[in-house]
């Protein structure tokens, strides 16, 4: 029997390669659209595994309340209370400094555009024969300015028309962007709430289609996964707190502009590691240049 199912495995393994070899436009479609179908479950297992780490506080603070239904529901919407809070914090400080950025370089850009200009126009001054060979070279006295004008409207008009249609198009992926975000919560706080039946469900899958030896090390992975992640999370929000707070004082120290909004970029980019110290310095010697 195990020999039997050995050459079936490897037949279908050989009919399933020659055809994803021979049509990979209907393989790709396949697997894009089942990519799409779970791509909601792997977004609310990915932000319940993130939110687990608070959660868990949450529920170390909450030991006095012997019921663990009530201790975990209070432990979620604390989790979720502070983490729109954090979002609303940022973008409470980040749209109003990006708004006031954008007032403040556009009359820059305007000015350098004019600067540019005057520039060009006295560098061919100075230089007739360029001008004159321009001129000879160009033919701007027989051009066709109807035509041209015609030409720019009909590129308008499409271009109208390519954005509108964009517009629809981005709202359909808004909309499903938004299905996908509802799905995604609604399953994660599912896994927060079930997440001890969960793990306890996965142990018995993974020693009931694995080897024993390749189950313990599956559970052992996870685990160790879990563990790291816990503890880099925790270490990264520190490091957020300390390089914003660094990049604030020594900007100020300094007299560099936009000191807000660099240090918000910060320390939201510092939870990936080594981008925000990087997107620090780019933004900073940026507006330093600009102002």
């Amino acid at each position: 029997k195990k020999t039997l199912r050995n050459i079936f495995l490897g037949i279908a393994g050989c009919i399933l390669l020659y055809w994803v070899l021979h049509e990979p436009e209907h393989f790709e479609g396949i697997l894009n659209g089942f990519l799409n179908m779970i791509s909601p479950f792997i977004i609310g297992a990915g932000l319940a595994f993130i939110l687990n780490v608070p959660m868990r506080a949450f529920e170390n603070l909450l030991n006095d309340i012997p019921n663990l239904s009530a201790r975990r529901l209070i432990a979620i919407i604390l989790t979720f209370i502070a983490f729109v809070l954090i979002l609303a914090f940022v973008f409470w400080l980040l749209i109003p400094q990006i708004v006031d950025t954008v007032d403040a370089l556009v009359p820059q850009l305007i000015n350098f555009v004019s600067r540019l200009e005057e520039q060009a126009n006295e560098f061919l001054r100075e230089n007739p024969e360029l001008m004159k060979w321009i001129t000879e070279n160009t033919d701007l006295g027989n051009l066709d300015w109807a035509a041209l004008i015609q030409k720019a409207i009909g590129m308008i008009g499409d271009s109208v028309s390519a954005i509108v249609g964009g517009a629809f198009s981005a709202i359909g992926s808004i909309a499903d962007a938004t299905i996908d975000v509802v799905i995604g919560i609604v399953f994660a706080l599912y896994c927060l709430f079930r997440k001890e039946i969960l793990s306890r469900q996965g142990r018995r899958l993974a020693y009931a289609f694995l080897p024993e030896h390749g189950a313990d090390k599956v559970v052992r992975v996870l685990r160790l996964t879990n563990t790291t992640f816990s503890n880099f999370l925790s270490g990264q929000c520190v490091e957020v707190c300390i390089l914003g707070g660094m990049f604030a004082v020594s900007m100020t120290i300094f007299g560099m502009p936009y000191i807000p909004l660099v240090s918000v970029l910060v320390a939201v980019t510092a939870f990936i590691p080594l981008v925000g110290a990087f997107v620090g310095c780019i933004f900073g010697a940026f507006f330093i240049l600009v102002d």
